[in-house]
């Protein structure tokens, strides 16, 4: 366990020294953990960590990707942004507008998809009134972190846990007769919207525009629309018995966003009648952040094929005995600290069982409902990542959108708005969530 606890420590460091060369990074740190593997140092083989990887997500991002580029070069964006613009008194306002609508989005989207889909109206923004584009998508990437623990589609690890749980879409808003976690999510977005309107305090320059930007072609909005509405629906869809067919619906989300996008590629092309369209996509797709992420996956796993994580959980019981609250506090504030540094999906995965076997051993072994502290692991695991840049896929979403404009993103600037942004959401919905669900 020693070797790959000292190996993810190195891997987050360098990415944290190297902000270019994260991808690289991320590459090689999983080369090296499959190399311990395959030497015996502990279990994990080069089939394990392909397996880790999780192609729903990488196949969402580049359909996504794709989808995104259509539907800039349609101009709808620049429409939206000085739709946005006409509305709102000045900058601050613009800005906190913009990150309720990412987060609107958020709940029903995965949080990835959500800034490839806002970020580029943020940049429309930033660039009509001449202001660095970098707060703009972080509070975009934050605020979509925060609402992606809403609803059941809104994020991997909400799936994660509606099915572990066995929790339906409607579950998230109320079970059992009692609000869900997405009311305590709500309260926290309201939380930290004030952080924002006080982050932003000192743009208060006035913003005035006209609509004036004329939509070339109205199909790529519309796919956007329809690819919400799709991942919606494929929430819906009944787990199947066959193994082909199981394979097929753990991509569901992937093929949808990447059929949606060869579709707008394809009738581009068609209507261009030449491959430039095909050519540009491609240009636009994020490599270096799809390949981040490819890394990541075996990473994370590696760590946890050493033992790393799961000798971590087992240190929850020892330290929170019979004492609920205790534990409840412990699983949030664990959660938030660990999520800043590695991915809160096989983090969450891990820890459900885990979770569940301490819930059952409460009150000397009668057991109690587990679902508070489902809950406060999920708020801790998915708000925990705006602690960081490297926290959540939608920072390093973020990040790599604005590098491939020219824009480069220190450490600081990203903890000055993810630091208060995350403690305020935590503290408001964790407060919610225990006086709700804790005395059941």
């Amino acid at each position: 366990m020693i070797p790959a606890l000292a190996l993810f420590a190195l891997t987050y460091v360098l990415m944290l020294r190297l902000p270019q060369e994260r991808p690289w990074v991320a590459l090689c740190s999983a080369a090296v953990f499959i190399a311990l593997g395959e030497v015996g140092i502990y279990d994990f083989s080069l089939g394990a960590a392909l397996r880790a990887v999780d192609y729903n997500v990488l196949l969402m991002m580049a359909g996504t990707m794709g989808t995104v580029s259509l539907f800039i070069e349609s101009k709808m964006p620049a429409r939206l942004a000085e739709m946005l613009i006409a509305k709102v008194p000045d900058v601050r306002w613009a800005v906190c507008a913009l990150a309720l609508f990412a987060g609107f989005v958020s709940a029903f989207v995965d949080n990835v998809a959500t800034v490839l889909m806002v970020a580029p109206v943020g940049l429309a923004i930033a660039r009509k009134l001449k202001i660095s584009p970098v707060p703009v998508l972080i509070a975009i990437a934050v605020s979509s972190n925060l609402q992606g623990a809403a609803t059941l589609v809104g994020d991997t690890t909400s799936i994660l846990l509606g099915s572990f749980a066995d929790m339906n879409f409607f579950d998230f808003f109320w079970m059992r007769g009692r609000p869900g976690i997405f009311w305590g999510v709500e309260l926290g977005a309201l939380a930290s919207m004030a952080v924002l309107l006080w982050l932003f305090r000192r743009e208060t320059q006035p913003v005035t525009a006209k609509v004036e930007t004329e939509v070339e072609d109205d199909v790529p909005a519309a796919l956007m629309l329809l690819t919400v509405g799709l991942l919606i629906a494929a929430s819906f869809l009944p787990q199947p018995g066959s193994d082909v067919l199981r394979a097929l619906y753990e991509l569901r989300s992937g093929l949808v966003c990447m059929g949606l996008c060869l579709f707008g590629v394809v009738r581009a092309c068609l209507r261009a009648r030449s491959a430039k369209p095909l050519g540009r996509v491609v240009r636009e797709l994020d490599r270096d952040t799809l390949l981040l992420l490819f890394g990541l996956f075996i990473v994370i796993a590696g760590v946890r094929a050493a033992g790393v994580i799961d000798a971590a959980a087992a240190l929850f019981h020892a330290i929170a005995g019979e004492d609920p609250f205790r534990l409840y506090l412990l699983l949030v504030a664990v959660s938030v600290v660990l999520s800043a540094f590695i991915d809160n999906i096989p983090y969450v995965a891990a820890m459900l069982p885990v979770v569940q076997g301490i819930a059952g051993l409460m009150n000397n072994g009668a057991g109690m409902e587990p679902y508070v502290f489902y809950f406060g692991l999920l708020t801790g695991a998915t708000l925990g990542g705006n602690l960081t840049p490297i926290g959540a896929s939608a920072n390093i979403a973020a990040i790599g959108i604005l590098r491939k404009n020219g824009e480069a993103v220190a450490t600081k600037d990203f903890l000055r708005i993810g630091v208060p942004f995350t403690l305020a959401a935590v503290l408001a919905g964790a407060a919610y969530l225990w006086l709700v669900w804790g005395r059941a």
